[in-house]
């Protein structure tokens, strides 16, 4: 297959000379996730043609379902309302929902009433959950059978259902009051008896969600139970609709690229393809925090500001101690932050997790302090500017891991978003100490240094 820049120069050359059924051709070649991206670099037009070429053949739906969400605006720009809403009928709900928001404000409103009724109705059913719960994310397409449904009729029902909907990966058992039973893997039901029932077959008690549950915690018991699907219950138990794999692939994706976004200060609205003024706008507060933290960390060094006169050499050592401390930090928060993330910790073993990172910042201050300080002796000759780099060091990066450590434990405790400002927050707590040890163990010994 031709790489993405070569097929959009052939895309746009046969979209541009009419032949549409030899471009018609090229697009059936990929798939919706190989299409999507090509959509960047084509005018409104273009993406009209193409997404008119795609509606033919019903693959409408499942390219703009693959687009990256800042192109999302551009290809709903290019279409109708009645084209758009058409496509939006064919999508699952959780996918629905996503871009139903993402519809301009001026157009939803025509645009939802040009739904289909039952995609009407699936909407404001899920709008009764909260944003990022499990109600949000799930299906409303599963297969419920009763206890006494025989194995040859539950097959028999697969069949009837064809192709759709792909969401069918486990049979549910409910009961009278739709109560939550059981759970039938499809391996086992096809190796069974044709007459056995499913009452028999069912795994009891099954791992399920609550509705208002957040998508996050869905997608942890997915991961940790190994499953390809969960079900989603109310209150009562009563079967709701299902989460498949491949949506908790989806929300593993957005929670990993929010942690990553808030730990570099950025919004999640800042993709590759958004506008440059927005990104402007979203980077901008951050960096102006960082400018008042590192101003921060210049007036810790201005108080040592006779020590550095008078001993030189020390502001050359400076970035060595920021830069590792910066590195410690940053390693030790990932950690946490992640531990967080996966559910491997809790506030309340948080103290061994500190502890532990401590410990482990202290030994690499040693080691790397040590070598550091072999530099400064061979480089500076002098002995006590080593004890200085190697004594910082150690001090520097215990700091890094207990504030590596301690501040996403602290935020999560306040029931913030870990990663949210820990970055900016740890940074300016390790300089500003790492330079205080070194300029204050420097200031202490400055007559041996001089």
């Amino acid at each position: 297959m031709a790489a993405p820049d070569v097929t959009t120069r052939i895309l746009r050359r046969l979209l541009a000379s009419g032949v549409t059924g030899r471009a018609e051709r090229l697009l059936l070649r990929l798939r919706p996730a190989e299409l999507a991206p090509l959509l960047a670099d084509l005018t409104p037009g273009e993406i009209r043609s193409v997404m008119e070429l795609l509606f033919r053949h019903r693959l409408a739906a499942a390219t703009i379902r693959e687009l990256p969400i800042e192109l999302v605006p551009r290809v709903m720009d290019a279409l109708t309302d009645e084209h758009l809403a058409g496509v939006l009928s064919r999508l699952e709900i959780d996918d629905l929902i996503e871009l139903v928001e993402a519809v301009p404000e001026d157009r939803r409103d025509a645009v939802r009433a040009r739904l289909t009724e039952a995609k009407r109705a699936e909407l404001g059913q899920a709008g009764k959950y909260p944003p990022d719960s499990a109600g949000r994310a799930m299906t409303t397409h599963f297969v419920a059978l009763h206890e006494t449904t025989t194995a040859q009729d539950a097959i028999d029902r697969l069949r009837a259902l064809g192709d759709e909907p792909d969401s069918v990966l486990y049979l549910y058992v409910t009961d009278e009051k739709d109560i939550l039973r059981g759970v039938v893997p499809i391996r086992r039901l096809v190796s069974a008896p044709p007459d056995r029932p499913c009452g028999s077959l069912m795994i009891h008690d099954p791992v399920s969600v609550r509705a208002g549950a957040s998508q996050e915690e869905a997608a942890q018991l997915v991961s940790r139970h190994n499953l390809l699907g969960i079900p989603v219950t109310d209150d009562e138990s009563r079967l709701l609709g299902v989460i498949t794999v491949d949506d908790v692939i989806e929300v593993i994706h957005e929670e990993a690229t929010e942690d990553i976004y808030h730990l570099a200060g950025l919004s999640e609205e800042d993709r590759v393809f958004t506008p440059p003024l927005r990104s402007v706008r979203k980077r901008l507060p951050w960096m102006l925090i960082n400018l008042v933290t590192a101003f921060l960390a210049a007036w810790v060094v201005g108080l040592f500001e006779r020590s550095l006169q008078q001993v030189v050499a020390l502001a050359v050592f400076l970035p060595v101690v920021a830069g590792m401390g910066g590195n410690g930090a940053t390693q030790t928060l990932t950690v946490i932050t992640r531990a967080i993330a996966l559910g491997e910790i809790a506030f309340s073993s948080g103290l061994r997790a500190i502890t532990k990172e401590v410990t482990v910042g202290i030994t690499i201050g040693a080691v790397t302090g040590l070598a550091a300080a072999g530099v400064a002796v061979i480089w500076q000759g002098s002995p006590y500017l080593g004890v200085v780099l190697f004594l910082s060091m150690i001090a520097n990066l215990a700091v890094a891991g207990l504030a590596g450590a301690a501040v996403p434990l602290l935020l999560k405790a306040l029931r913030q978003d870990p990663a949210l400002g820990s970055g900016v927050i740890v940074t300016t707590f390790t300089d500003c100490c790492g330079f205080f040890a070194f300029l204050g163990i420097a200031t202490l010994l400055l007559d041996r240094l001089t």
